[in-house]
């Protein structure tokens, strides 16, 4: 069974991630997590953060010699801005305590948290529910990534909207979609969009709603190549890929939505307009026309491109704070406080959804091919596709 936890707080020493079920075998390379962790921490709008952490991964566990034992995997993720608050975050008891953070902001965790966990510092809230969080989920999905690889599944996302500024049209979901110079485009712009003008569109909205003290959000799509027929289940109910995806994508911060291939719009179709006719090549292989089904028929990977978009709410630290209560008083307050933060995280979060790509793929790849080493895994693969 694979799984992961992560640990750590947004201001403490470091993260702290375990991950178990990796086969043994798998060559790993290091710089590939790293290279992962800074698209991260890049693309327009981000904040001052960025550029206080360089991240990197520090393995403890599960990997000798550059390749995994198939023992837990640990790996930790230094928290540079630590030094700054060694005594706002101390583990051991204090005589004289920080100010507490009573005031909540619209939007995240802070009100609800202290509530559930009776905190009346919101402090104890924010450090967890930070979405400093994912950068360990990034490394994790690296990892993925490279066990994925060897079976010729590629993950990557790019930037569809930002705020009301984004395609026109609907972009295809097929094969010759997704081209590697696409992805190249991607990659070089400073929003991790394909397309120059929209680009520079997408660069002067964030700047309009910084200059305004405001946030902004967006859609970006995650797409999955070279995924093979029968990944997931149709047998219950969370078994089924799709929803396994779902659940992943929802549980990065700001997620507010999630479509599979044509997602919304099929549902303003009749289904002679939907669904992907099938049909099998003079080479034995077999293919769909379109792919509005995002490449899952059933619960099940179909062959085709695996396509997730997900809609990132603004995020809720403004500079312009909103209205809000402080918890200590009660009172009604005109505004609540500023914690330090971006502007948009669209892109950023694109890469992160690269990571739970990869985590759920890997899961259901190991359900599938599993093995205790990463030869046995490529054995049952093969045998699989020659059968």
């Amino acid at each position: 069974m694979f799984r992961f936890l992560t640990a750590g707080e947004s201001h403490g020493p470091c993260l702290t991630i375990i991950v178990e079920g990796l086969p043994a075998g798998l060559e790993i390379d290091r710089e590939a997590i790293d290279r992962d962790l800074r698209r991260r921490q890049g693309g327009y709008g981000r904040g001052g953060r960025m550029k206080i952490e360089k991240d990197s991964v520090r393995f403890l566990s599960g990997i000798r010699h550059g390749r995994t034992l198939g023992s837990p995997v640990t790996m930790q993720i230094e928290n540079r801005d630590w030094v700054n608050w060694q005594q706002a975050m101390s583990p051991e008891p204090l005589e004289e305590l920080p100010e507490p953070v009573t005031r909540v902001r619209p939007g995240h965790a802070d009100f609800t948290g202290a509530m559930k966990y009776g905190h009346r510092d919101v402090r104890n809230v924010i450090e967890r529910a930070s979405s400093r969080e994912t950068a360990a989920r990034v490394a994790v999905g690296s990892l993925c990534r490279q066990l994925l690889q060897p079976f010729g599944i590629s993950i990557h996302s790019h930037v569809l909207a930002i705020a009301d500024v984004g395609y026109e049209e609907p972009r295809p979901l097929t094969r010759d979609a997704y081209p590697p110079s696409l992805w190249e485009q991607v990659e070089a712009s400073p929003m991790r969009c394909a397309d120059p003008a929209l680009t520079e569109r997408m660069i002067a909205r964030i700047l309009e709603a910084k200059r305004a003290g405001d946030t902004c959000g967006g859609v970006f799509e995650v797409v999955a190549l070279g995924v093979p027929i029968g990944l997931g289940s149709y047998s219950q109910w969370d078994r089924r890929l799709s929803a396994r995806l779902g659940l992943a994508m929802l549980s990065i911060p700001s997620a507010k939505a999630v479509e599979i291939g044509a997602g919304l719009e099929a549902a303003r179709r009749t289904g002679s307009q939907v669904h992907d006719v099938l049909r099998h090549g003079a080479d034995g292989s077999w293919y769909h026309v379109t792919n509005n089904a995002g490449g899952i028929e059933g619960g099940i990977t179909n062959g085709e491109p695996l396509v997730v978009r997900v809609a990132l709410k603004p995020i809720p630290s403004l500079a312009h704070p909103l209205p809000a209560v402080d918890l200590a008083s009660g009172e009604n307050i005109d505004q609540t406080r500023y914690e330090r933060s971006d502007v948009c995280v669209v892109p950023a979060g694109g890469v992160v959804g690269e990571a739970m790509m990869a985590i759920v793929l890997t899961e259901a790849l190991l359900e599938k091919y599993g093995g205790d080493s990463l030869e046995e895994m490529l054995r049952h693969f093969q045998a699989s596709q020659s059968a």
